[in-house]
């Protein structure tokens, strides 16, 4: 049986799902009527078919179907660690992590950061950021963006691999889906010495992204891509 084309994020499933004006007003605009199908998911990794209950402007309701399968997710979590970049730029960095798998992702204060801190507004505009990227890539997980710590009190867990020019290391040799994942990528010009050799000294692997010096925004796809690349 053919699923349904549009999929909805719902905070959670149950039996009968009530939507607020938001959400009616998008089916709406997506010419949705009473009886249509949809697919939910509560960006915790479940998702299901529901059927369209009841539609007006201020609610819509739903009742829950079978469930279906999301797409395949890392045999452990994998979150990005990434230092703070401009806004528009983080933004591109948040949608293409979401896209590529990670299941969290980490801001990070580093020596070399062009940005010290972000606001609410935009922690939570990041946040929409990676629903609709989970959403359009059909994944029924949304990453979760955590506020920004100092990279010197962050406390990865797993494997932890950095990206930094000049190792010889490349991703395939040294990734190992045993445990959480953890990827961690600088700012324009990049981690510090000192900020390497801590993370190393505490069992961090320093790997390649090739021979060429990438933007502090494409590094973090760089990475994620090589580890989506593996077929995991």
């Amino acid at each position: 049986m053919t699923l349904p084309r549009h999929r909805l994020r719902v905070p959670e499933l149950a039996a009968t799902m009530t939507l607020g004006p938001a959400e009616a007003r998008h089916l709406h605009v997506l010419r949705l009527q009473a009886g249509d199908g949809v697919r939910v998911f509560d960006g915790q990794g479940h998702e299901a078919r529901a059927t369209l209950l009841e539609l007006d402007a201020g609610r819509a309701v739903l009742t829950l179907g079978e469930a279906v399968s999301g797409a395949a997710e890392t045999p452990f979590p994998l979150t990005l660690a990434a230092a703070l970049l401009k806004a528009d730029k983080l933004a591109d960095v948040v949608r293409a992590a979401t896209e590529l798998g990670v299941a969290e992702i980490r801001l990070l204060v580093t020596a070399r950061a062009d940005v010290r801190e972000i606001g609410d507004q935009k922690l939570t505009r990041l946040g929409r950021v990676a629903q609709e990227a989970s959403k359009q890539s059909r994944r029924a997980v949304v990453p979760v963006v955590h506020a920004p710590v100092p990279l010197a009190t962050f406390a990865p867990q797993g494997q932890v691999l950095v990206a930094q020019p000049g190792s010889v290391l490349r991703v395939a040799e040294v990734l190992r889906w045993t445990a959480p994942v953890t990827v961690i990528t600088g700012p324009e010009g990049g981690l510090t010495d000192a900020e390497v050799a801590a993370l190393v000294s505490r069992g961090a692997q320093a790997v390649t992204l090739g021979p060429r010096i990438l933007r502090a925004e494409t590094a973090p796809v760089a990475l994620l891509g090589a580890i989506a690349a593996l077929g995991e």
